[in-house]
């Protein structure tokens, strides 16, 4: 279904690049945005790059319609990853719609969306922990005992599902691998690490 024909209105479409943000955390948008296709990344935004991902949703559906239905500033920034088509609905129109429903049915509304709002500030919040502190966690969780006392971590999977794993993007893994590098806590490169350090990551780690 469009948003006309869950509102009787009718909204224009605009097509929008990737790597637009469309929605900013800490801000109350003035639209209600519907992705009619594409895919967009929910996560923190540094002002570069997507740096910590909290998920990826594709069209159609309602772009983050919870912090709309609450009457609050989003939760999270939204960028699109591909060309999305997607329709802006006015807020004062969406919520003067919501005020049309029955009082049991806006209610149940309200209490979705205050519920999937809880969840999304607790991942939220997850994700805000130090880049550097999971990465050193996830490093110690899969290293082995080799030879000698050397500790390794083979990475048998692709950065960028490790990058997804942590929460973090795939620019991000690899930055703070360097700096692990620069920090002498770990060596080598490609799909082989050593661990130089491993109470030094402990400490990083927070223990």
């Amino acid at each position: 279904m469009l948003p006309s024909e869950y509102f009787g209105l009718s909204l224009e479409h605009e097509v929008v690049p990737p790597g637009q943000v469309l929605l900013a955390r800490q801000t109350t948008s003035p639209w209600v945005h519907f992705i009619d296709s594409g895919r967009v990344v929910l996560g923190l935004y540094d002002g570069t790059e997507m740096s910590h991902q909290l998920g990826v949703v594709e069209g159609p559906f309602w772009l983050e319609a919870a912090s709309a239905v609450l009457g609050l500033p989003e939760v999270v920034d939204a960028m699109s990853d591909t060309p999305v088509i997607v329709r802006r609905m006015p807020l004062p129109a969406f919520q003067r719609t919501l005020a049309t429903l029955a009082p049991p049915a806006r209610k149940l509304l309200q209490d979705v969306s205050r519920s999937q709002r809880q969840q999304t500030e607790l991942a939220v919040s997850r994700l805000a922990m130090d880049a550097e502190a999971r990465c050193a966690r996830w490093l110690l969780n899969h290293a082995e005992q080799a030879s000698q006392g050397v500790v390794n971590v083979l990475l048998n999977q692709r950065k960028r599902l490790i990058a997804a794993e942590l929460g973090i993007a795939p620019e991000t893994l690899s930055r703070v691998l360097r700096h692990l590098r620069e920090r002498s806590l770990i060596a080598g490169s490609g799909r082989n690490l050593t661990l130089l350090d491993p109470s030094g990551l402990q400490s990083l780690a927070g223990g």
